[in-house]
């Protein structure tokens, strides 16, 4: 079984930057995408990122291009989100997921497993 648990959330200014960790247990991920999802309250989940087994490919959503940095580490079984020039709408319930398949995907039905979230406020 796997397990993913997310770290690093808080609250920080508009501006502002923050680090998002995904922590991976269970199993190793390394032939498996990852992504990042967020949730906002009375919004539906969308992908903010994703990347695929071997970070070759990644997806970014059009609201965070040029924001937001998906990386990953295999020996680490661990996968981060940087996120910089941090604005209120990404104030959101972010989650960590990991892919059935080796190819990144936006598409939350690909994503088997899934962290708990942790929660980022961005003050105005």
């Amino acid at each position: 079984q796997v397990q993913l648990v997310e770290s690093g959330g808080g609250l920080v200014q508009a501006g502002g930057s923050l680090r998002l960790s995904c922590a991976a247990s269970g199993r190793t991920l390394s032939t498996n995408a990852m992504g990042w999802f967020r949730q906002a309250p009375g919004k539906e989940r969308e992908c903010v990122t994703a990347i695929s087994w071997n970070g070759g490919s990644t997806y970014y959503a059009d609201s965070v291009k040029g924001r937001f940095t998906i990386s990953r580490e295999h020996a680490k079984n661990t996968v981060s989100l940087q996120m910089s020039s941090l604005k209120p709408e990404d104030t959101a319930v972010y989650y960590c997921a990991a892919s059935t398949y080796p190819s990144d995907s936006p598409n939350s039905y690909d994503y088997d497993y899934w962290g708990r979230g942790t929660q980022v406020t961005v003050s105005s």
